[in-house]
């Protein structure tokens, strides 16, 4: 069977959280052959911004979650793959976030493959560098996006409002060449109507 990943993807995590809100650490390892059974564990690990070791601050396995450092009891809760020991979504959510929340996280997915014949262990990690801020800023694609919407937008409406001065237009000129031909055919009629009364009075002489 071909590689496979389902409707797993791998996106990255955003980096920047508000103070005082939560926020969700992203972290997802998607399996290569979704044929092959697997069971996995996470474990997450902080390095506050200005320090040199990173500290274990959250385990998720068969026997559920567990907050392994005291900064962070009662403020992470998992977000990721539930009702299955194959976990591909590593992602936790941090409740009110502070300013010392700064700093690198770093994931791990230790995954165990079953084979028919074998085992594989794999260890996968991804980083996110979280940035704490008072108030959220806008980024310059969510900026460009909205630009963009705007000028589509106003395109949209002037195109509208050529496309009915055009019919309008049309829809006059037909008008006014309905009415010539009107007149023309009245004059028509008045004309071979006047040549008949015509002939009728000569022959009547």
């Amino acid at each position: 069977m071909s590689e496979c990943r389902g409707a797993c993807a791998e996106v990255d995590s955003d980096t920047e959280a508000v103070a005082g809100k939560g926020f969700k650490l992203g972290c997802i390892s998607c399996k290569m052959r979704r044929e092959v059974e697997a069971i996995a564990t996470v474990e997450w690990y902080f390095r506050p911004k200005g320090e040199a070791d990173f500290v274990h601050i959250y385990t998720y396995n068969e026997e559920g979650p567990l907050v392994e450092h005291d900064d962070f009891m009662d403020r992470l809760d998992w977000n990721g793959t539930k009702r299955s020991q194959d976990i591909q979504d590593g992602s936790i959510y941090l409740l009110n976030v502070t300013f010392n929340d700064t700093g690198t996280y770093r994931c791990f997915f230790n995954r165990i493959l079953f084979y028919a014949n074998h085992e594989n262990s794999t260890v996968i990690s991804k980083v996110v560098q979280l940035s704490v801020v008072a108030k959220a800023t806008r980024g310059t694609a969510s900026i460009v996006s909205e630009v963009m919407m705007y000028v589509s937008i106003i395109g949209l409406q002037v195109w509208l409002l050529i496309e009915m001065i055009y019919c309008y237009r049309k829809i006059s000129a037909a008008g006014e060449e309905a009415l010539r031909e009107a007149a023309n055919a009245e004059y028509l009629a008045i004309a071979s109507e006047s040549k008949e009364n015509c002939a009728g009075v000569q022959v009547g002489e």
